[in-house]
């Protein structure tokens, strides 16, 4: 039995996969990690997702199943000499004893290339199981021929009921849990708590604790937690990494929802990445290119509102640059929107690219004698200026609008 002053966490991790809550579609019925499981059968795994999903909690349910040693290393804190003696120490007990042993390799994405690539003779040849984990995406940050000898299962963040689910559990356990304490939690104050940890049991447990723990009790010797309670014990925990999928995905939907002019979905997005510490000046580029990306000569004006926004992001600094960025938001989400700009210079680069280089015309060369100055025509004249095709087809909306009815009408009067 673990110490009181073991985290709630800890005590309360389940000890076999029926009592294991959530990842169904990685566990359930005929999924293939729990085919291998429950065949005994295991190559190394990789786990990813974010934090307090299960990780660790699997690995250690996977060992006992195979009934094998179970080693826990932090890649931060790990030298290839401690995994080395490991790694022999674990075939010399496979040897004499027959017996298995799991390293569990915590933030393996920490470990560089020649680091991992030691891993892969001992793992092939099974002297050992490796289980690694890590928030990030093994694809980007883990050899291929570790993946290759993996089952590789990506964790995502437990459900909202199986948050609750897991914090009833605990006020009823008497052995691990809180069940010994008389305490009374409403029904609010649990789903609270289990929104705010956004899918991570660590923190909804831990916030739990703190209240119960926190709580004096009543006249009738009862802990009330109520809403209250439960607001002053969590803070809202958003999974967001700067170098990763996460970072990516946000500001895809950020963009994407500016280019749909959905102004609610890009201030939330907005939001999120603030929120989560990114970069103010990563999202006023992006607000830039935006700007002549897919709104362009629909609205000019949305370039240099952008533009000031950059530089007064730069100047300003947090927090009064969110004002800035949201601004900039509404505006550009809230404007026409047009890529011809973006499809004619892409269309322009291609035949440079993949044509032979034209010639500049005889007529538009450095002092020729040959050019028509538009000016003493009118402001326009036809003559040669070197295109191979049209590439510049504006549409037929605000401000762009205006632009291709003059250019239609310089045509027609040619």
């Amino acid at each position: 039995m673990l110490q009181s002053d073991t985290p709630l966490a800890i005590r309360l991790r389940p000890k076999t996969l029926e009592d294991f809550i959530g990842q169904k579609h990685i566990l359930g019925e005929g999924k293939l990690l729990k085919r291998a499981i429950i065949a005994k059968r295991l190559p190394s795994l990789i786990f990813h997702g974010p934090a307090g999903c299960g990780k660790t909690t699997l690995g250690l349910i996977v060992s006992q199943s195979i009934d094998a040693d179970f080693i826990y290393l932090n890649a931060s804190f790990t030298s290839s000499v401690e995994v080395r003696k490991i790694i022999l120490n674990a075939k010399k007990i496979l040897a004499d004893k027959g017996r298995k042993t799991i390293l569990f390799i915590d933030e393996i994405h920490r470990f560089n290339k020649l680091q991992q690539e030691s891993l892969v003779p001992d793992t092939e040849s099974a002297n050992i199981n490796l289980i690694g984990a890590t928030i990030y995406n093994p694809y980007y940050y883990l050899i291929p021929s570790l993946i290759s000898r993996a089952i590789v299962a990506e964790f995502k963040p437990l459900a909202k009921e199986d948050i609750i689910t897991i914090l009833k559990r605990a006020l009823l356990d008497k052995e691990n849990g809180l069940g010994n304490m008389n305490i009374v939690c409403s029904d609010e104050a649990i789903e609270h708590i289990a929104v705010l940890s956004a899918g991570d049991a660590r923190k909804a447990l831990g916030s739990l604790e703190i209240g119960a723990l926190s709580t004096k009790e009543d006249s009738s010797g009862k802990i009330n937690l109520d809403l209250n309670i439960a607001r002053e014990s969590i803070q809202k925990n958003i999974f967001y990494d700067k170098k990763d999928s996460y970072h990516y995905d946000t500001i895809s939907a950020f963009i994407k929802s500016v280019r749909g002019s959905d102004v609610d979905s890009a201030l939330y997005w907005l939001a999120k990445m603030i929120k989560s510490g990114e970069d103010p000046r990563f999202i006023a580029r992006r607000i830039v290119i935006l700007a002549s990306e897919d709104i362009g000569n629909a609205n000019p004006f949305a370039l240099v509102l952008a533009t000031s926004a950059f530089k007064a992001v730069e100047f300003i600094g947090k927090p009064e640059s969110d004002l800035i960025l949201a601004q900039a938001t509404i505006y550009l989400a809230g404007s026409p929107k047009s890529n011809s700009a973006y499809l004619a210079i892409d269309s322009a680069k291609k035949d440079i690219e993949e044509e032979e280089t034209k010639e500049v015309p005889k007529n538009i060369k450095t002092h020729s004698k040959d050019y028509k100055y538009p000016h003493s025509f009118g402001g326009f004249v036809e003559q040669d200026y070197g295109a191979r095709n049209k590439y510049y087809l504006p549409k037929d909306i605000g401000e762009e609008k205006k632009i291709k009815e003059f250019l239609d009408n310089l045509h027609k009067n040619k």
